[in-house]
């Protein structure tokens, strides 16, 4: 029995000790790393993008702040992106909130030019 209890704790101790073994846990987590790098990079591209809309526009809508911030921002944040994407933010948490609704147009002409009448599809 202590033959059997000695093999495998040896054959254990090779595979723990083994280069291989080794090399394809590095390979792994080298793996998760550039895909963690790549989600962090389409974060930080996402949110440059969105907030220099909503900056060049003036204002943001109570939803978009809150994808922006809950599932760009916040993961990304997480994740230990930083930088010019957290200046955006910075610059888009100033903005001010607009409702969602759509603002109907007072008077006016559609583009074919009769007039616009609530049936007309809004």
């Amino acid at each position: 029995m202590e033959f059997w209890i000695t093999l495998i704790f040896s054959f254990i101790g090779s595979i723990l000790a083994s280069t291989g073994l080794w090399a394809f846990i590095q390979k792994r987590m080298d793996k998760k790393d550039n895909r963690s790098k790549m989600l962090v990079g389409l974060g930080h591209d996402r949110i440059v993008e969105l907030g220099m809309k909503y900056i060049r526009r003036g204002w943001i809508t109570k939803d978009e702040y809150e994808n922006l911030y809950d599932y760009l921002y916040a993961p990304y944040h997480d994740m230990g992106g930083n930088g010019s994407a957290e200046r955006i933010m910075k610059e888009v948490d100033r903005l001010p909130i607009r409702d969602n609704t759509y603002e109907k147009k007072k008077s006016g002409r559609n583009p074919k030019g009769t007039t616009r009448t609530d049936s007309d599809g809004e």
